[in-house]
């Protein structure tokens, strides 16, 4: 993904750079002398949501940065839209609620409820 891209897309998600802290540290596993003496691996933190990403894939730090940003564009989509996910159904949920029931149905519950009832009425100890 190109930088102007990303830019792009961190615009429309109302990302600004001042949100996002970055640090570095060394990376682990394969890519030699490089990967043990220069901090490769990136941790990007996007402040106000807590997200964090980190990313070690490449023996380039730039590469890293950039995969890291487009990773971390990647989660905060995924939260928002989680999030506004969780909302619909809320205000389902509500919706369902709040609608009263339909005649032929509450008929058919209050009749079942009477059965049930009589059932229970004739299960009672007989008086001798």
């Amino acid at each position: 993904m190109s930088e102007d891209a990303l830019a792009e897309r961190m615009r429309r998600l109302g990302i600004r750079d001042v949100d996002l802290q970055e640090t570095f540290a060394r990376s682990r596993g394969p890519g030699g002398q490089n990967v043990n003496k220069v901090a490769t691996a990136v941790t990007l933190r996007h402040r106000p949501s807590g997200i964090s990403v980190t990313v070690q894939d490449s023996r380039s730090q730039a590469q890293n940065r950039k995969l890291a940003r487009e990773r971390l564009l990647d989660a905060i989509e995924e939260a928002q839209e989680k999030r506004r996910a969780a909302e619909i159904a809320e205000r389902e949920k509500m919706r369902r609620r709040k609608s009263p029931r339909p005649a032929v149905l509450k008929a058919k519950i209050l009749e079942r409820k009477r059965k049930r009832g009589e059932l229970k009425r004739q299960r009672a100890k007989i008086e001798v």
